[in-house]
């Protein structure tokens, strides 16, 4: 029997659409897609069954319309229905179109072909329940860093991925000249994504490793450190692997954090700080930011 899922409607004014995917992104959608309706714009997200009930998508609507009159826009309208996960499937792929990301990237659905002659590098995805399309401001931020960190390094660069998703910055760096990395995730379906993604971009298994894990499993993965460090998952979380960066790193090692509000980035500045990093640029887009950093010299 397949899982059901809360599909969720929201007609709203465009000036809404930031304060409502900011809303449902954190409560818990990892994903939205957008259409324009004449003058307004409809929204919409999933979230398993199995996880909220009804009475938790209210509270969402309810937040939703306390937050239009706080900024003296029209309330949105919210609806909510529940699908079946090939139904979810087929429904938000719909309205996802090829996204070009900085300079030399562009991030195709799976199942659109890419054009035969580009100048751009093409990273083919299927997010599948780990979501993950690259059009989210924290994911193209940390693409645009890799881009810009990785034409600066040597070939032999190795990256560890942390909270790897649907496997779409271990794939980007791969393309943007990486020539190793180890990637992580507790969740075991985001795995299993990333791992299809790999293969649908015909990498070399051994070129990009994808287990089921966190920190532990990574320094067990990577004995000699890596020249970079990748995490794109929430900022408390981030604020609570900092400490342990160091188990991965090298004299010269860099990192590239988002998945950071702009006001939880004090927080974050605070701790590299505190563990021997420096914050070498921040990278602003709508209410999110990105950390490019590197480790502090020795005194």
């Amino acid at each position: 029997m397949s899982n059901s899922w809360w599909e969720i409607t929201i007609l709203c004014h465009p000036h809404l659409e930031e304060s409502i995917t900011w809303r449902l992104d954190k409560f818990g959608c990892s994903g939205t897609s957008r259409e324009i309706k004449e003058k307004s714009y409809i929204i919409q997200a999933y979230v398993p069954q199995i996880t909220y009930q009804s009475l938790d998508i209210s509270a969402l609507s309810l937040w939703l319309r306390q937050d239009a009159l706080v900024l003296n826009l029209p309330q949105p309208l919210t609806r909510w229905k529940l699908i079946d996960e090939e139904d979810w499937s087929s429904s938000w792929k719909q309205h996802w179109e090829p996204t070009e990301v900085g300079d030399r990237l562009v991030i195709y659905p799976a199942w659109l072909t890419p054009p035969e002659n580009t100048d751009k590098l093409v990273l083919k995805l299927d997010p599948g329940v780990a979501f993950g399309t690259g059009t989210h401001p924290t994911t193209q931020l940390c693409l645009e860093s890799l881009e810009m960190r990785l034409s600066k390094s040597a070939t032999d660069v190795v990256i560890a991925d942390i909270g790897s998703g649907s496997g779409i910055l271990a794939i980007g760096s791969i393309l943007l000249g990486a020539n190793q990395v180890y990637a992580v995730d507790v969740d075991p379906l985001a795995v299993k994504s990333a791992q299809e993604n790999r293969d649908l971009n015909e990498i070399d298994p051994d070129r990009m490793v994808i287990n089921e894990g966190s920190l532990t499993e990574l320094s067990e993965l990577v004995k000699d450190g890596v020249d970079g460090i990748v995490c794109n998952i929430l900022a408390e979380v981030i604020i609570e692997f900092i400490p342990h960066f160091s188990k991965l790193a090298k004299p010269s090692t860099w990192g590239v954090l988002s998945g950071i509000l702009l006001d939880q980035s004090q927080a974050i500045a605070d701790t590299l700080e505190q563990e021997g990093w420096v914050v070498a640029a921040l990278w602003k887009r709508k209410q999110w930011c990105c950390f490019q950093i590197r480790k502090a010299p020795d005194d």
